[in-house]
């Protein structure tokens, strides 16, 4: 094993201070790292080795650690036997609309909906795993609210980071203090990219296909060489969650809550399986980015684009917002718990919830995690179907990557004061 992946294993300290699960990643990294040697990025900003954001767990996920848009292995097992799926109407709000909404946002009326992930339309196993922490469906109420019309941009948060100088944790030295005994050239800082291999590679071991590259943040989103010269209009990636609440606090807004987010990515629909309802791919339509071709080492760009695309070059739902399924994960603000939806089906209607007070998953148990929403471009019915939409990911708070963004949302009162306020950094779309 590398001195960089016993820095990388080190740095958990921040998120997981009741134990050391470190040492089983040294046994699986070893195998991993025989010939090549993994960086991956753990806790504001040094080497993580299983910190990547994840889909939820599935059955044989409980003892594979967070593995990005597709954790969720791909096996040959049937699909899980599953309750039948109950959706009820969705019940907008009927109060007036503000009058004036803010540039680049979007009123979502809010309402009572069913909340949850009905089964995929042909019952795949993959799709069906999706869809086993998105259970049982209850209904939930949520006041309006504005949202962004699409993922945050490379020129909205350039702009931010001009006008306060913020550093992201994927920019961040490591700090020695942070990894006793680790020597100072490993202390570098970097963040996870998806690399593919040339050749298939089995689907349990998701090593083979995400790197630890320094150099990799936002403005260089595959390393040192890359750079988003030409890409304003390209969703901001290699964000961590803190990143996220620091661009969202300048604006004047807030991440959006699991349940609004969901709310908002349906458009009014109820119980559809896609944000633009029942069928993939609509008289043979591309609907979102996702991943077409043998995951994870080819990508065909059948859709248009292979990685990552522009927001907005795929159609609105049913609300006028962009790219809620595919291209980058989202960042709401709830803590992830596999069980949250048992407590909230318990409490009949659910008001604005907010999410559990912690986060747990069995899979990695001392792990702070939030819930990540809508896919990405690496989604594929292969190996991860979370563009379904209801279904659920999680992800590290310290961690970003390179399918990973964030979009944000502001009450009625915040957005009536950012009309009010005239040094408001309320950011218009595509500046």
């Amino acid at each position: 094993m590398t001195n960089q992946q016993a820095a990388a294993s080190k740095r958990k300290k921040d998120h997981d201070p009741h134990g050391k699960p470190w040492i089983v990643l040294f046994v699986i990294i070893v195998a991993v790292a025989a010939c090549v040697a993994i960086f991956m990025r753990s806790s504001s900003g040094v080497f993580r080795t299983a910190t990547l954001p994840s889909v939820a767990p599935s059955a044989e996920q409980q003892a594979v650690p967070d593995a990005g848009d597709s954790a969720n292995t791909h096996t040959n097992t049937s699909a899980p036997l599953v309750k039948e799926v109950a959706f009820a109407p969705t019940v907008p709000n009927t109060a007036n609309s503000p009058d004036r909404t803010p540039p680049g946002m979007i009123w979502i009326p809010g309402g009572e909906f069913s909340m949850g992930a009905q089964d995929p339309p042909d019952m795949d196993d993959v799709g069906m795993k999706a869809t086993i922490d998105s259970r049982p469906v209850h209904r939930v109420y949520v006041d309006g609210y504005f949202m962004d019309k699409t993922d945050v941009t490379n020129s909205e948060f350039e702009q931010f980071v001009k006008a306060t100088g913020y550093v992201t944790i994927a920019e961040r030295k490591p700090r020695a203090e942070d990894f006793p005994g680790a020597p100072p050239e490993n202390l570098v800082a970097g963040s996870v990219v998806f690399a593919p291999p040339d050749h298939p590679v089995p689907l349990n071991d998701y090593f083979q296909w995400w790197t630890y590259v320094p150099g990799a943040n936002w403005r260089h989103p595959s390393g040192p060489k890359s750079s988003i010269i030409g890409k304003g209009n390209y969703p901001v990636v290699h964000i961590a969650y803190q990143d996220a609440l620091a661009y969202a606090k300048w604006t004047g807004k807030r991440l959006p809550t699991e349940a609004e987010w969901e709310f908002a990515a349906r458009g009014g629909l109820a119980g559809k399986p896609f944000v633009w309802g029942d069928q993939f791919r609509p008289n043979g339509k591309w609907m979102a980015n996702t991943h077409q071709g043998h995951f994870p080492n080819q990508d065909t760009g059948a859709d248009g684009y292979t990685g990552l695309a522009p927001v907005a070059k795929f159609p609105a739902n049913g609300y006028g917002l962009y790219d809620m399924a595919g291209n980058v994960w989202q960042w709401t603000s709830d803590w992830y718990r596999p069980d949250y939806y048992q407590q909230l089906k318990a409490m009949g209607v659910a008001r604005n919830p907010q999410g559990p007070d912690s986060s747990y998953d069995p899979s990695e148990p001392g792990h702070a995690k939030k819930v990540h929403r809508g896919g990405s471009f690496l989604c594929t019915d292969q190996y991860c179907s979370r563009y379904m939409v209801g279904t659920r990911g999680k992800g590290d708070v310290d961690t970003g990557t390179n399918h990973l963004g964030f979009r944000c949302v502001m009450t009625r009162k915040q957005g009536e004061a950012a009309q009010r306020e005239p040094e408001s950094h309320v950011l218009q779309h595509g500046q």
